[in-house]
C-alpha cells in the first residue's frame, strides 16, 4: 500500500563512495580500462581490426539463435565441448581436462590466484609488465611484488630465479610476449625457470599467435612441468575481444583448483556457441595476423626513423619514446582522432596494429605532434 501524502519519507542525499564501508585497501583505487572513445582511428587497447566475415558473423548468429532454444536452462557449467575444441586448436597433445576456459584471461587468472593465491601467499612478476597483475593480486587479498626487467624488457633465468629465492613467491606471472613492451622470452629460457622453482609459473601468452614462431610456445613444455600454467585468450588474434573468451591449459589438477572456486556458470551458453563458432573458423579468423605482424614490424622501423626509441616487439603493438610530457602527444594525436594507450614505462606511449589507412592516420598525425614534424614530413612523409 502506498504511504498518504503526509506520511512520504524525505528523500536522502545518495552517498558518495567515500560514505561507504568500502575496502581499505580500494580507498584510492579507479576502476582498471583505456578509454573508450568514439574516434575514427584506435589503436589503444591492441585490438584485431578486422572483424569476422559476413559468413561467420552468419554462423554466429545462427549458433546464439540455437542457443537461445534453450536459454531459460543454465548452460553447461563445464563449458566441455568448448573445452575439447580449444584443446584441439592448441594441439600439443592436449586435452579438455587441461583447459580452463573463462571470460577472458583475465577471470582465468583471477580464479588461478583465488586457488592459489590468498592471505599470506605472494604473486611475483617482473615489470614493466600487465598492469592487470597487481589488481588479480590485490583482489584476491594476494601480496604482490614485481622485480625490474633487463634494459631491453628481456628475461634471463639467472634474473628471474634470483627474484624467486628473494621473495619466495606461490606463483609467478610471465606475459610472453611481455605487455607493453612486446619482447619476447625464448621457451629454453622459460623451461630453465620451471626447472629452478618451487612456485606455480604462469606463461601468459596472450600475443602468442602474432609472434614470428607461434608454434613456439610453453604449451610444448607441460609434460615435463606440471607447475606450469599457458595462459591465452581469443580476443586478439582471434578477433573476438567481444566476445570475452580467454583460457588456461595446465595439469588436470590445476584445472580442477580453478573448477573450486569459479562462480556457477559463468561462462553464458552464447559465449560458448560464439567462440566454438569462431574455432571451427580459425584458419579463417586467424587470416590476418599475419598482415598484422608485418604491419607492426614496419611500424616499429618507421618509428625508429623518427629518432625513437622502440623496443624490439613481437606483438601486435609497439611502444614508442621517450617524451618529456607524453600525455600532450597522446592528446595531441587525440585531437586528430587518433587514441593510442598511455601506460608504462614512463615516457612513452603504445599503439597496436590497425589497418593499413588506420596506420597512415597514425603516422600522419604523429608527424605533426613530434618536433619538426613539418622537416620530417617533407624529408619522408607517413609512407
Amino acid at each position: 500500500m502506498s504511504a498518504a501524502p503526509d506520511e512520504a519519507t524525505t528523500a536522502v542525499p545518495a552517498p558518495t563512495l567515500a560514505d561507504l564501508p568500502l575496502r581499505d585497501d580500494l580507498v584510492g583505487q579507479v576502476p582498471y580500462g583505456a578509454p573508450q572513445l568514439d574516434v575514427p582511428v584506435r589503436l589503444n587497447v591492441n585490438e584485431n581490426p578486422y572483424p569476422p566475415s559476413p559468413r561467420v558473423r552468419s554462423q554466429m548468429a545462427d549458433a546464439v539463435a540455437q542457443a537461445a532454444k534453450t536459454i531459460n536452462r543454465y548452460p553447461d557449467r563445464e563449458a566441455w565441448a568448448l573445452r575439447t575444441d580449444l584443446a584441439a586448436y592448441l594441439g600439443y597433445g592436449l586435452g579438455p581436462a587441461n583447459i580452463w576456459p573463462a571470460n577472458g584471461s583475465n577471470e582465468a587468472l583471477t580464479h588461478l590466484l583465488l586457488a592459489f593465491g590468498g592471505p599470506g601467499r605472494t604473486v611475483m612478476s617482473l615489470g614493466p609488465t600487465y598492469s592487470m597483475y597487481p589488481e588479480y593480486a590485490r583482489d584476491t587479498h594476494t601480496a604482490y611484488v614485481v622485480e625490474p626487467r633487463r634494459d631491453d624488457y628481456g628475461l634471463d633465468a639467472d634474473q628471474v630465479v634470483a627474484a624467486a629465492e628473494r621473495h619466495r613467491p606461490d606463483v609467478i606471472m610471465l606475459a610472453n610476449p611481455n605487455n607493453p613492451t612486446g619482447t619476447r622470452t625464448p621457451v629454453a629460457v622459460l623451461a630453465d625457470i620451471c626447472e629452478r622453482v618451487d612456485a606455480l609459473v604462469v606463461v601468459d601468452e596472450a600475443y602468442q599467435e602474432f609472434t614470428e614462431y607461434p608454434e613456439d610456445s610453453a604449451l610444448a613444455l607441460l609434460p615435463s612441468h606440471p607447475r606450469l600454467i599457458v595462459a591465452r585468450t581469443m580476443s586478439k588474434a582471434f578477433a573476438l575481444a567481444g566476445g570475452r573468451l580467454g583460457y588456461l591449459a595446465a595439469t588436470p589438477a590445476i584445472v580442477d583448483a580453478c573448477r573450486i572456486v569459479r562462480l556457477p556458470y559463468h561462462l553464458s551458453a552464447t559465449t560458448q556457441a560464439v567462440a566454438r563458432v569462431a574455432l571451427a573458423n580459425a584458419p579463417e579468423l586467424l587470416g590476418q595476423v599475419a598482415r598484422l605482424r608485418a604491419q607492426i614490424q614496419q611500424l616499429q622501423h618507421w618509428l625508429r626513423a623518427q629518432g625513437l626509441t622502440v623496443p624490439q616487439s613481437e606483438a601486435n603493438f609497439c611502444l614508442f619514446g621517450p617524451f618529456d610530457d607524453p600525455h600532450a602527444v597522446w592528446q595531441g594525436l587525440l585531437d586528430q582522432g587518433v587514441l593510442v594507450r598511455e601506460t608504462g614505462p614512463a615516457g612513452f606511449l603504445r599503439v597496436c596494429a590497425g589497418t593499413p589507412a588506420d596506420m597512415d592516420a597514425f603516422k600522419t598525425a604523429l608527424l605533426t605532434v613530434l618536433p619538426e614534424g613539418a622537416s620530417r614530413e617533407l624529408e619522408g612523409g607517413a609512407r
